[in-house]
């Protein structure tokens, strides 16, 4: 067995919460949180005193220990608030993506049991659509809340100045959604230690230094942000200017106006950076290192992106499932087309998909990661959990990859079935499923093909139902338009007379690939 090890020294395993050992890092005095477009700010001091706040409320209410709260909100200062008061109160936390429909919220409060929602105005009467017939007892509002509802402001209680009993190594803290390697989107479990042991394997090879700050656009409710961003900049003494969307003017704004040393983007990011003309003249002298991670990064943008900035442009390697990183390129030890070196730790093997053989160096096979960021499990999916966890504890990525003489990881191609569409995963199946819900749709299968702005989106092919009449890509997306988020939407569209049954949903989409020569 050709096992994979980090070169960095290993992080110790603490009995501290993840709310615990944020506090730990923060400066009472420093203003730690600040919300970009209009500049409110929140010190230190300010944000342990509203967790602890809005923790004791929320026990004195009922949402405390052995409760789940899903937030739902774009990154404001007030999402950190939430999530570590929830924490802090011994409760679990779903994070469901705000641009979601009714349709799929309601899904999501379903399968993780969730009591409480919080959201924000905008997002207001999508939450009350989505929670009903859900165990929801009550909606938050992130500022002024409509009728039938309770203003964050309102949920404020007497200090808990202690975090509430919780086993760190068994506690479920966060319920993000992933689709794993396969199928509909499944609730991650993802305890206290998983969460503390990552930010401090985040933390053993960097350079981040106590007041430094970041722009913060990757969205919270996704694993990278939550974590990479929230979690660990905290955590480091550092700070955040939040932005509840990507705008590309006012991200540039941020980086001069705070002196960011280092930039953590998406693909998408890393282009326009490399090629927009309002880059021009921008003075990044200041950044050190840009991070790219949530999917592969072309070597050719990486390239043109560091040229452009004066600065080294590296990548991460992560997934929902470990907390989310297993390999960081730190500050000056990036290498082309490479997604990093192996973390504290953190244990690798590339194996055979198919006959779980392991394969000699260079060779490519599956991605296979141990260690103490790996999951729990899948919430309420022991089969999904056993195919995803096999024996020793390895995780079977999905991912398939590499490794060179010195350990560096380079991933050539995807075994797992979702589509990232900048950076999002889409599930295949999840798509399949709402195509077959539509009148004039028999059959469908829905793969992912390359795409020069989003990196991949969704080509589906549907046969008609008899006698009804032909779908095409406009009916197809006006139906879909209020049944799933944006980013979920089909961008391409081929009706066929039959789509293979013989083959299992994996095959038929990797027959289905071969075919269109991607």
């Amino acid at each position: 067995m050709t096992i994979y090890k980090s070169r960095f020294a290993d992080v110790p395993l603490t009995d501290l919460t993840v709310t615990q050992r944020v506090f730990a890092g923060i400066d009472p005095a420093m203003t730690i949180l600040v919300d970009g477009p209009s500049g409110r700010g929140m010190t230190g001091a300010q944000f342990v005193s509203a967790v602890q706040s809005l923790a004791g409320g929320l026990t004195a209410q009922g949402f405390g220990a052995g409760q789940t709260v899903a937030l739902m909100a774009p990154n404001i200062p007030e999402y950190c608030v939430v999530f570590h008061a929830s924490a802090w109160a011994g409760g679990t936390v779903t994070t469901i993506n705000p641009t979601y429909t009714a349709h799929e919220v309601n899904h999501q409060l379903r399968d993780a049991g969730a009591d409480l929602l919080v959201t924000v105005p905008m997002f207001a009467e999508t939450a009350r659509e989505g929670a009903k017939g859900t165990g929801v007892r009550q909606i938050v509002v992130i500022g002024e809340a409509p009728d039938g509802m309770v203003a964050l402001s309102d949920m404020m209680g007497e200090a808990m100045t202690e975090q509430a009993p919780v086993d760190v190594a068994e506690h479920v803290v966060a319920l993000p959604y992933s689709s794993g390697t396969t199928g509909l989107p499944k609730g991650v479990m993802l305890t206290h230690r998983n969460l503390v042991v990552n930010i401090d394997q985040c933390l053993e090879p960097a350079d981040l230094q106590p007041g430094e700050m970041t722009a913060a656009f990757l969205p919270f409710f996704h694993i990278y942000g939550l974590q990479i961003l929230q979690n660990v900049y905290l955590a480091a003494g550092g700070g955040l200017v939040t932005m509840p969307r990507f705008d590309l003017a006012l991200y540039l704004d941020i980086i001069q106006t705070y002196r960011t040393p280092r930039l953590w983007i998406v693909p998408p990011v890393a282009l326009a950076l490399a090629q927009h003309p309002a880059v021009e003249g921008v003075d990044f002298s200041h950044v050190v290192q840009v991070n790219s991670a949530a999917a592969p990064l072309g070597a050719d943008v990486a390239e043109a992106m560091g040229a452009r900035l004066g600065t080294s442009a590296t990548q991460g390697y992560g997934m929902t499932e470990l907390s989310p990183a297993s390999h960081v390129s730190p500050g000056g030890m990036g290498r082309r087309g490479a997604s990093g070196v192996t973390i504290s730790n953190t244990e690798c093997r590339i194996v055979d998909p198919e006959t779980w053989a392991d394969l000699p160096q260079g060779q490519d096979g599956e991605l296979w990661v141990r260690g103490p960021q790996v999951m729990k499990g899948y919430l309420n999916n022991p089969e999904a959990t056993a195919n995803t966890i096999v024996e020793g504890g390895w995780l079977r990525t999905g991912d398939i990859g590499h490794f060179d003489e010195d350990g560096y990881l380079y991933l050539t191609d995807r075994l797992k079935e979702l589509i990232k569409v900048k950076g999002f995963q889409v599930a295949p199946a999840e798509l399949e499923a709402e195509l077959l819900t539509h009148p004039d749709i028999a059959d469908a299968a829905v793969i992912g093909v390359p795409d020069a702005d989003a990196g991949e989106v969704p080509l589906a092919f549907v046969v008609p139902r008899a006698g009804a009449a032909e779908p095409t890509l406009d009916t197809v997306q006006g139906y879909l338009e209020n049944r799933l988020a944006h980013y979920k939407q089909v961008h391409k569209l081929k009706v066929v007379t039959e789509i293979p049954k013989s083959a299992s949903g994996k095959i038929l989409r990797r027959l289905l690939r071969d075919q269109e020569g991607v």
